[in-house]
């Protein structure tokens, strides 16, 4: 095979789901539906949580930054699916290509680390009620939020240096809708033993301990709940923390169901679907959760909403 660098590879060719003209169609709509859903969701969150002084607390400053980052790790991918639909073209350079892996790992990694937050939130308000004002203070949950999105942008740094050293051969073409990582990986001429390492290393620092620090904070949660004598008692304490919960369940679970059909059927018709549900369903479905399971943010949201009809009057 033809041996080429990064310099000269020409547009890799992102193959997406189907060729059928009606199949897209319907897929561009799918798609696109999914994507507004989830920006104005995630967007609204934003907007209460920013309006509303009763929200301006630890496990609602996460959940904001929770929100931004799911608007960014869903813009990083689908517009470019949907302009490929639209244009009936699969080309992505290969300068989009490292910006697209880039930025899909830095809000991934920074999903993994806000979820970890609002874990050790929910530990604190549960565990050490007493003492949640003086722990959680703004300072501190200012400091973890930075130190979050600065661990995320620097610890994804070497995975995607590491794709600018890569050489490639004729074989251009991704079987994604996106520039999925281990499937460049695939496609490099040059010795890739440095980039896997580099990736595994990455996520057990970045993916497996933010999941140990959950379990952990979750054990010592329902250890303190069964503790409980009332079941009054353990219903309000495990209401504060069963959207988190589900939200974790879901991130993961789909995360899981990746890899679990990459690793069995790899680059098959599964595979790409369960990542559309990882890239797309849990950062649709998260400002649902937290809202229909929220009266706080029920609540916010009609004053968002209250202050906005006004507006689109008088523009009408």
């Amino acid at each position: 095979m033809e041996r080429r660098n990064q310099t000269g590879a020409g547009d890799f060719v992102l193959l997406g789901f189907t060729d059928d003209p009606d199949l897209q169609s319907l897929l561009f709509g799918l798609l696109l539906a999914m994507y507004l859903v989830t920006v104005l969701g995630n967007l609204f969150i934003i907007l209460a949580v920013v309006s509303d002084s009763h929200l301006h607390t630890p496990m609602y400053f996460f959940l904001s930054n929770l929100s931004l980052a799911d608007i960014g790790f869903t813009s990083t991918t689908i517009p470019k699916a949907l302009r490929n639909i639209q244009t009936h073209s699969k080309e992505i350079t290969f300068a989009g290509c490292v910006s697209q892996i880039c930025f899909f790992l830095v809000f991934g990694c920074q999903d993994n680390l806000l979820l970890t937050l609002m874990a050790y939130d929910c530990f604190v308000a549960i565990c050490h009620p007493l003492h949640y004002m003086a722990i959680m203070n703004p300072r501190l949950c200012l400091l973890m939020v930075l130190g979050s999105w600065l661990v995320s942008i620097l610890g994804t740094l070497p995975d995607t240096l590491r794709v600018l050293r890569l050489s490639f051969c004729t074989n251009m073409e991704i079987p994604h809708f996106f520039c999925d990582l281990p499937e460049i990986l695939k496609l490099a001429c040059s010795d890739t033993l440095i980039n896997n390492i580099v990736v595994y290393t990455v996520a057990i620092v970045l993916a497996v301990f933010p999941l140990s620090g959950i379990l952990l904070s979750y054990s010592q949660i329902f250890s303190s709940i069964l503790r409980i004598s009332s079941a009054e008692g353990k219903y309000k304490a495990f209401s504060t923390c069963g959207s988190h919960l589900l939200v974790v369940s879901l991130f993961y679970g789909t995360g899981l169901g990746v890899y679990l059909s990459s690793a069995a059927t790899p680059s098959s018709g599964m595979s790409l679907m369960s990542s559309v549900l990882y890239t797309m369903l849990t950062p649709m479905l998260n400002p649902f959760i937290y809202s229909l399971r929220n009266r706080e943010i029920k609540v916010a949201l009609g004053r968002v909403f209250s202050k906005m009809m006004p507006l689109r009057a008088h523009l009408t």
